[in-house]
């Protein structure tokens, strides 16, 4: 087991060098003026070759490759060409946002995807099915885009129930102080004890949470419903139905604990790239998170920046993906 996952530890090492050296490759080759972005528009010529002397770009490739590197290695991702500002600080502002966005939009997938599925496959081939298979086919084919403004009009143009975008209205902002613990708002918030500042971000975090839920509901409830059906005729359910347990029982713990494997991979592997995917979300709700940090640098060719989210995205899914092997191996049925 140890060494099972110290070989895919290995792996995953090998997956984020591969990522690290074809971004940085491709960020130094492709048609592009790093120094003149950090000078400025109106730089003389001397003050752009001593921009490209302070980022080390008048240097060998290879150097400057193994530079990076070794940065990386103490977590230094380099400076934003827009702001000047270390690219892990940044990082370190806006990750928190996203962070807190996705992993409520994940907890509402698990609550509502789980009993969907369940409940499809106990009432296999009935009316509830036919509307929860149909539901789950819709969520995943839906655009986000699309569902995105669907709800900002319904709940704030037409029920005028919910706000529009941001994480906080003006009127908070101006009257409380927005504390700044995790950066996490609603943690922050429940850690402050400012529940008025709290109910307020609740409500914005509303839309875009369904939002981006919808996608791994439709995800859970499918694979929820396609690894029961297959649990549900398996010799020990039917012995347990024989014995007189309650039915609830067999599904909720018997049947429940041996598709949990499939679903909790395919949730960690879609949380991954919904982390670094949110940019169209959080720019029809303005949501200060990493999805708005990554669209400004690519609109702006940030290279530093659109790197430096790469290696995270790239880290996310390796200790993801590492999770997910460990699922697999901590179930007695599988031989690794």
């Amino acid at each position: 087991m140890l060494s099972y996952i110290l070989k895919r530890l290995m792996l995953g090492m090998v997956v984020l060098l591969g990522v690290i050296t074809i971004t940085f490759t491709i960020a130094r080759v492709i048609p592009s003026d790093p120094a003149a972005k950090w000078a400025g528009p109106r730089a003389t010529q001397e003050q752009i070759a001593k921009a490209k002397a302070d980022l080390g770009l008048d240097k060998p490739l290879i150097i400057q490759f193994g530079k990076y590197l070794q940065n990386c290695i103490k977590g230094d991702l380099g400076y934003s060409l827009r702001t000047h500002q270390p690219v892990a600080k940044e990082l370190k502002a806006f990750i928190p946002a996203t962070l807190e966005l996705v992993l409520i939009a994940f907890l509402f997938a698990v609550i509502i995807g789980i009993p969907l599925g369940i409940y499809s496959a106990h009432m296999k081939d009935k009316a509830l099915d036919h509307v929860s298979r149909l539901f789950s086919i819709g969520s995943v084919s839906l655009p986000t885009f699309w569902v995105a403004l669907f709800l900002q009009l319904i709940f704030y143009n037409k029920l005028g129930i919910l706000p529009l975008g941001g994480q906080l209205s003006t009127d908070m902002k101006i009257l409380y102080e927005i504390p700044r613990v995790t950066r996490m708002l609603l943690i922050d918030c429940i850690i402050t004890g400012n529940w008025s500042l709290f109910l307020d971000a609740a409500g914005h975090y509303v839309l875009p949470c369904l939002t981006i839920s919808l996608y791994p509901i439709g995800l859970v409830a499918r694979m929820t419903r396609s690894a029961l059906l297959e649990v549900l005729n398996e010799d020990y359910i039917t012995a347990a139905r024989s014995y007189g347990i309650k039915e609830n029982m067999i599904l909720w713990i018997y049947a429940l604990k041996n598709t949990l494997g499939p679903t909790a991979i395919v949730l960690t592997l879609s949380l991954g790239y919904t982390l670094v995917n949110t940019f169209l979300v959080e720019t029809i709700f303005s949501w200060p998170g990493l999805g708005s940090y990554v669209s400004t640098a690519v609109t702006t060719l940030d290279y530093p920046a659109i790197i430096g989210v790469t290696i995270f995205s790239a880290a996310c899914y390796v200790i993801l993906n590492l999770l997910a092997d460990i699922m697999i191996a901590l179930d007695p049925r599988v031989r690794y």
